[in-house]
């Protein structure tokens, strides 16, 4: 079973659509109990980081998550779901997040229209099985107006340029997370969702 985390918020159904055309069945879920049933974890994002940690503490999802991906299990987070990860984040003020990945969020400097969004390129920065069969510099979508900065840029496995250098791909052991919706980036985010899932040990009815 792919557990698609619900918080109350983020992108569901375009997850789940996609992974349905890649012939994979996933169950929408906001029970922490069901978290470690999984055999992988994604954890959509839309919206604000501070509302996201209170409804994740107050479903009991926050220690799921950490629990889950404590025990070495296959993760995906999409755009917030990368955020909260990190140790913090500026947005609203201050807010603790998973502490899963050392390091911050950070508001895209005021110079730059904000958000940033639509097509840009990724540039990869190590060569890893979720990115096969998708070319170096391929464009994916994005919306957000924060990003986040590691602490170790080893785990940055995808760097995307605009104003600063975005960690787009992070990468570190059984996690994955992007910065882009790859639901919303047409072929090469599905060939990115297929390979994590691949990697992840899941058989869709696609073989």
């Amino acid at each position: 079973m792919i557990a698609v985390i619900d918080y109350g918020a983020g992108n569901l159904r375009s997850v789940v659509n996609a992974l349905t055309r890649l012939g994979y069945p996933s169950r929408v879920t906001s029970r922490p109990e069901e978290i470690p049933e999984a055999a992988a974890v994604i954890l959509p994002g839309v919206g604000a980081a501070g509302d996201t940690m209170k409804n994740l503490n107050e479903k009991g999802l926050a220690q799921a998550l950490r629990d889950y991906v404590a025990s070495g299990r296959p993760f995906f987070g999409v755009c917030l779901g990368l955020q909260v990860l990190f140790t913090a984040t500026e947005e609203g003020g201050y807010h603790d997040c998973l502490g899963i990945i050392p390091g911050k969020v950070k508001r895209l400097p005021p110079c730059l229209k904000v958000p940033h969004m639509g097509w840009n390129q990724v540039r990869q920065q190590c060569e890893h099985p979720v990115f096969t069969g998708i070319k170096d510099n391929a464009c994916f979508y994005f919306v957000h107006s924060y990003y986040a900065e590691p602490d170790d840029s080893d785990v940055a496995a995808g760097i995307t340029d605009y104003g600063v250098s975005i960690c787009s791909v992070l990468i570190k052991n059984n996690v994955i997370a992007t910065q882009f919706h790859p639901e919303k980036s047409g072929e090469p985010g599905l060939k990115m969702y297929d390979n994590f899932l691949k990697l992840a040990g899941v058989t869709g009815s696609h073989g």
